[in-house]
């Protein structure tokens, strides 16, 4: 079917003559239209890609990959895990922590947050916290001398800065003489943290995990100890990996847990978007179509001729899939290196737009991810522009099946 002549009849008529250059503009038209669905399908699937690597990023750099508790929702005696964390190489840090929700006050305001304890020699090991530092020191917490690091959302809503005071009121209660009272502890803030992501730096607030066991009568307990293992996509299989290398019964927890709606919710729209914008390939690529059809009614004579001289039904549907397939295979080729070339430097091409417009896309005053970053995944290139050429073949089937149906007789009894 496919034969060196085939070929190069296909490749003839993608030419344009004198009298075929509205043909010839139409076939443009549909290679510029894969092309350009192709580059939009590329760069915004690597644009939404670095959006969830960021926001991945972002939230596992507070989070913990994994945690260990007791089934009590205590753990005691958590230096005694160390020994059996070693062993296990997939684990690259552990931190105890102290975890409860509390009120803070201060002389403007009350809010509600989540407190908890960390030891500032550990917490690196897990967590990203000192490196999102906006005031204060990494080492600024001390034990007994109660200081507190509040997220930036948290400080400006209860209007403090480093050196203010604030109040800090438990759910545990002390019994007095004058009733049952909240038990309150007055804190110096000594540092404010700003994540980027609104969950942490609005209802997140640190103290040492000295204080924090005198403040909730933990004693030598602790809430639990996060764990940062070597691949946070295997944080799952890790966990349960470990919990029998453990000695006794602890709960374990890895972080697909408490964020798997959160990064379903990302997969749906990605794979959402994906349809919607495969719908404009899909339109360019049936645009070929028309394109052969016109092609076959323009060709009708040649066709016959073909015909008279041996050639037979298959051979023509040949060349006219020919055809198809190189007008498909170049939209795709060129839309393919578009897109590759835009997500690759989008980060680059729209602060130039905004400089020129004078105008942000992300304010920085609403977003907190105030760029567009992008992360080019090669499987998303290989999946789009195959799909792309495909649909391109497939368009060509039946302008080529009613190619293959001209009768030499009828279309040569007046020529």
């Amino acid at each position: 079917m496919f034969k060196p002549l085939i070929f190069f009849i296909g490749l003839r008529y993608t030419r344009a003559k004198r009298r075929t250059r509205f043909i010839s503009f139409i076939t443009l038209t549909s290679v510029l239209g894969i092309a350009l669905g192709v580059t939009a399908l590329i760069t915004v699937l690597s644009v939404m890609n670095g959006f969830e690597a960021e926001l991945r990023e972002r939230i596992l750099g507070m989070t913990s990959h994994a945690s260990i508790s007791g089934t009590d929702g205590e753990l005691q005696n958590w230096r005694a895990l160390e020994p059996f964390l070693k062993r296990e190489p997939r684990v690259l840090g552990w931190a105890p922590y102290i975890e409860a929700q509390a009120m803070l006050n201060s002389d403007r305001r009350v809010s509600g947050t989540m407190l908890r304890g960390i030891l500032p020699d550990y917490e690196p090991r897990v967590s990203e916290v000192a490196s999102h530092l906006v005031e204060g020191k990494p080492d600024g917490l001390k034990p007994g001398e109660f200081g507190i690091v509040l997220g930036a959302e948290l400080a400006d809503y209860l209007g403090v800065i480093v050196g203010d005071k604030v109040t800090v009121i438990t759910p545990q209660v002390t019994p007095t003489p004058a009733g049952i009272l909240p038990r309150l502890k007055r804190f110096t803030v000594i540092g404010i943290f700003q994540v980027g992501m609104f969950e942490y730096d609005r209802n997140l607030a640190l103290i040492h995990l000295d204080d924090a066991a005198k403040l909730f009568r933990m004693d030598d307990a602790v809430t639990g100890l996060r764990l940062k293992v070597n691949d946070v996509f295997y944080a799952r299989q890790i966990a349960r990996d470990l919990g029998p290398t453990l000695p006794g019964h602890y709960m374990i927890t890895d972080w697909t847990q408490a964020h798997s709606n959160f990064f379903k919710a990302i997969q749906t729209e990605k794979r959402v978007m994906f349809i919607i914008l495969l719908l404009i390939v899909a339109v360019a690529a049936f645009n070929i179509v028309s394109t052969l059809v016109m092609v076959v009614t323009d060709k009708k004579a040649d066709i016959a001729i073909l015909r008279t001289q041996g050639m037979t039904p298959l051979a023509i549907m040949g060349i006219f899939i020919v055809l198809g397939t190189i007008i498909g295979l170049s939209g795709t080729l060129l839309g393919g290196v578009g897109g590759v070339l835009l997500a690759w430097n989008v980060e680059t091409i729209v602060p130039a737009i905004e400089n020129l417009i004078g105008s942000k896309f992300l304010s920085g005053d609403v977003y907190y991810i105030s760029e567009l970053p992008s992360k080019l995944i090669w499987a998303d290139v290989y999946r789009i522009t195959g799909v792309a050429f495909l649909l391109s073949i497939l368009a060509t089937i039946y302008p080529a099946w009613q190619a293959s149906r001209i009768k030499p007789a009828e279309e040569l009894r007046y020529e």
